[in-house]
């Protein structure tokens, strides 16, 4: 995976009291200069909870033997995170200003940690399995030039090891000078005459570990950190003032039960404002999230807006949609961009002032954002974010600096926090949640009927792969090198095209080649099943006049005439002509039969001729001027449907 810089890499570390320290600055505990922690981008840093160490802690120990993990991180040990580019999931861990190891968690394998050699050191003299102890012979060559270990320097083998198990290479007394992947198992390591045993990944001379001083409490962390935070939050609170002060709007926190989020409400509050609090629950958030919610309301004395997604938005949607995918996720219009606009529509209908706790380092699209925009999907929403420049660091020094309780989930491993089912989640991450959250009970119901009525096999369910559409060439390889024809077959039976088996919606099949006539071209198809005439003429008007005959059954827009069996006739100068005005009548009939009432579109109407009748879109046609502008984004259009073809 390539790497991704979203902004400056801010870790430093004070080696004299042994704390991090951001931007590069000086401890304001000892006055020293802190040095910088070399890390993989984008280095968004964030402290490892308990549940973090507890899973490092466990995951050592299967992996090198009992006490490794308490060895490893005793307790008062300040641990953090860093999430790099991965297939799946996958943290570097740093303890003293070091990177001590990488965790991954891998696709049909589970979790493994890839120790660096200032990592097995801490363990060397604990390590009971796991580990190979190379001849003395071959250490120099190891440890000096940085080379493989060979089945002839293999002098002894601790515990069973595999083909791919992570390895660290001890000397006969015990000292780490090289960890790496096995390319042996235990069994070839020792009848091997020659051959590569172990595939070196990090070396260098023995040594024993000091430890560092320690132990420590986060409160240490924020008390040699605190001129940066004083900084950001003098920063943050003149933004947020002069925000205020540039737009004559009403002022509110977009609040989503996050951390991003809770720090940009504790900015607003440290500025001075109580401005109300605006939360969309999607009826996919964790019941704690909306727990966390109303409580931080509560505690604050601060007016909570919430607006809730239509009831069955999503599992309703499921058979028109199928399961959303990263590259499919219908149900962030359905159940989150339309009630949001509703919400705003109807508390803010002349516009409204919205502080979001929006970062750079959380993507690429996120971090060439500025921190004041208009939203383009809710006409008169201006957004403004005080920590687009914070790191995950800074949001938790901050956050623990005001003795601020948090969501319980980041307490229990989740590092981000959205809808529960979220197609954007990482495997590891979905498992965590399953875990813990009885909501999953009907999603996992949901999916085996799915995977049932679709032939699919159990791998398509236990790999997650309803979270994409069309499955990554690089994850399909990845669960191919797993082995299993059973492996396979759920890539296969997944679909890697548009045929995946999801709801197709409405299609209109068009029939081949143009029929010449006086007035130019004509052209005939059908959409898949019959349509409500009345619902579909009133859709039309966005795009042009309609002439309706409902005695009849049939409408005419611009020369094309749709019957309410499905019927389309069409006309126009040239091909290419009857081709774009086919395209428009297609979307607007998608529009009108496949409305899930999301309401995105009301608000792009700036004639207010649009409105919401039982959960359908309507339009007042002596308002509406036939600009089409209203058309997309349409969750119908973009995923329960399929573009015509000639």
């Amino acid at each position: 995976m390539g790497l991704v810089r979203l902004g400056k890499m801010h870790l430093c570390w004070c080696r004299t009291c042994n704390l991090p320290i951001l931007e590069n600055g000086k401890c304001c505990i000892c006055g020293e200069k802190a040095e910088p922690v070399a890390l993989t981008p984008p280095g968004d840093i964030r402290p490892a909870f308990e549940a973090n160490i507890r899973l490092l802690r466990e995951i050592i120990n299967q992996q090198f033997g009992d006490k490794c993990g308490e060895c490893m991180f005793p307790d008062g040990q300040i641990a953090l995170m860093n999430k790099i580019p991965a297939l799946d999931r996958m943290d570097e861990i740093i303890l003293d200003g070091e990177v001590i190891g990488t965790l991954r968690y891998d696709i049909g394998r589970g979790w493994k940690l890839l120790l660096r050699l200032s990592g097995a050191r801490r363990i060397q003299e604990k390590v009971t399995k796991g580990y190979v102890l190379a001849d003395d012979g071959a250490v120099d060559a190891i440890a000096s030039n940085g080379l493989n270990l060979m089945a002839p320097g293999v002098l002894e083998i601790g515990g069973t090891i595999q083909p791919g198990d992570e390895v660290i290479v001890l000397t006969s007394n015990h000292k780490a000078i090289a960890t790496g992947a096995a390319r042996m198992s235990n069994d070839q390591m020792c009848r091997a005459t020659k051959g590569l045993a172990v595939k070196s990944r990090w070396t260098g001379e023995p040594s024993e570990h000091v430890r560092k001083a320690g132990p420590h409490a986060w409160k240490d962390v924020i008390r040699a950190n605190s001129d940066v935070i004083n900084r950001r939050l003098d920063e943050a609170i003149r933004f947020i003032r002069d925000v205020k002060v540039k737009y004559d709007l009403p002022a509110v926190v977009s609040f989503s039960g996050g951390k991003d989020s809770l720090a940009t409400l504790l900015l607003c509050l440290d500025a001075g404002y109580h401005f109300p609090i605006l939360f969309l629950d999607t009826g996919l958030e964790f019941p704690e999230t909306v727990d966390h919610v109303v409580d931080v309301a509560t505690r604050h004395n601060l007016d909570l807006i919430v607006e809730k997604a239509p009831e069955g938005a999503f599992f309703d949607n499921l058979s028109l949609f199928g399961p959303p995918g990263r590259d499919y996720r219908w149900c962030c219009k359905t159940n989150k961009l339309g009630p949001t606009v509703k919400m705003i529509l109807d508390h803010f209908p002349d516009g409204v002032l919205s502080f979001i706790g929006q970062r750079r380092y959380e993507s690429e699209q996120r971090s060439s954002k500025p921190k004041v925009w208009n939203n383009p999907w809710t006409p008169g929403q201006v957004g403004a974010s005080p920590i687009q420049d914070w790191t995950a660091l800074h949001v938790w020094l901050y956050i623990f600096s005001k003795g601020e309780s948090h969501n319980v989930w980041y307490d229990r491993g989740l590092d981000r926090i959205g809808c529960y089912l979220c197609p954007a989640s990482d495997l590891a991450e979905l498992r965590l949640a399953e875990s813990a959250c009885r909501m999953f009970d009907r999603w996992n119901e949901y999916l085996e009927d799915y995977a049932k009525s679709k032939g699919l096999s159990e791998k398509w369910l236990e790999l997650a792969l309803w979270r994409w559409k069309k499955v990554p060439a690089s994850v399909r390889d990845e669960i191919k090198r797993l082995g299993s024809v059973e492996d396979v077959m759920a890539i296969r039976d997944a679909g890697t095209e548009d045929d995946s088996g999801r709801g197709t919606g409405m299609i209109l099949h068009m029939q081949n080649g143009f029929s010449p006539c006086i007035q130019g071209y004509t052209i005939e198809g059908a959409f898949n099943r019959s349509l409500d005439i009345e619902r579909v003429a009133n859709v039309l008007a966005i795009i042009g006049a309609v002439e309706l005959n409902d005695k009849e059954g049939w409408c005419l827009l611009d020369g094309m005439r749709i019957f309410k069996e499905g019927v389309l006739i069409a006309k126009g100068s040239s091909p290419e002509d009857v081709r774009e005005k086919v395209e428009k009548v297609r979307k607007a009939v998608v529009k009108a039969m496949e409305c899930v009432g999301c309401g995105v579109c009301v608000a792009r109407c700036d004639q207010g001729a649009l409105s919401l009748q039982k959960d359908r879109i309507r339009v007042a046609t002596s308002k509406c001027k036939h600009c089409g502008s209203c058309i997309e984004p349409c969750p119908a259009i973009s995923f329960g449907d399929s573009a015509f073809e000639f």
